[in-house]
């Protein structure tokens, strides 16, 4: 997933797991950004506001070392509109499922499927795993990734419709409008 921002932002709402850590039963999560947490994320993702966001994440252990997170995004944010600049609120709900493998394997599947694409044989090819950094998986960074991934770029309020101003075309305006004016004036001597 990519993010909206440059590299150096820091992530505004992180719940680390350690990989080690999870039982083979697996985890289940729910969390809640703070006040503090909602106002960083709806400044990274560039909306008015955050008025909410939770997330309920299920994060499963898998054969060699792979995690799989699965789980449900939601939030309630605070827009602009694009037509009529009121403000407006939407709700968003977004499922997660994603699958973490250690670092090396992440990067040695990622090039697999990059050779993979290459081949005319293949119409579609599955994402590659997501990397564990440091055997820790962040599942606010997920969370966040999902919700900026289905903020609507161009939010419009309820009925709001664009009208471009029409206006009638001047007969006496056309590409060849000065040609015609040169002839008439040549008639006209």
């Amino acid at each position: 997933m990519s993010r909206p921002t440059t590299g150096s932002v820091p992530d505004p709402w992180r719940a680390p797991v350690i990989v080690a850590q999870i039982p083979d039963t697996g985890l289940h999560r729910k969390l809640e950004a703070s006040a503090a947490e909602r106002k960083a994320i709806a400044e990274v993702g560039g909306v008015r506001e955050v008025l909410s966001a939770r997330a309920d994440l299920d994060v499963m252990p898998r054969s060699g070392g792979r995690v799989q997170v699965t789980g449900i995004v939601r939030a309630r944010i605070g827009q602009t509109c694009v037509v009529t600049l009121d403000p407006i609120e939407s709700e968003i709900e977004e499922e997660v499922d994603l699958m973490f493998a250690p670092e090396a394997e992440a990067r040695r599947l990622a090039d697999l499927i990059e050779e993979g694409q290459d081949d005319a044989e293949t119409p579609e090819v599955a994402d590659p795993p997501e990397a564990i950094v440091g055997g820790i998986i962040d599942l606010g960074r997920i969370a966040t990734d999902a919700l900026f991934l289905a903020i609507d770029p161009y939010p419009r309020k309820e009925g709001a419709v664009f009208e471009a101003e029409v206006t009638a075309p001047d007969p006496e305006d056309h590409p060849f409008a000065a040609l015609k004016a040169l002839q008439d004036n040549k008639k006209g001597q």
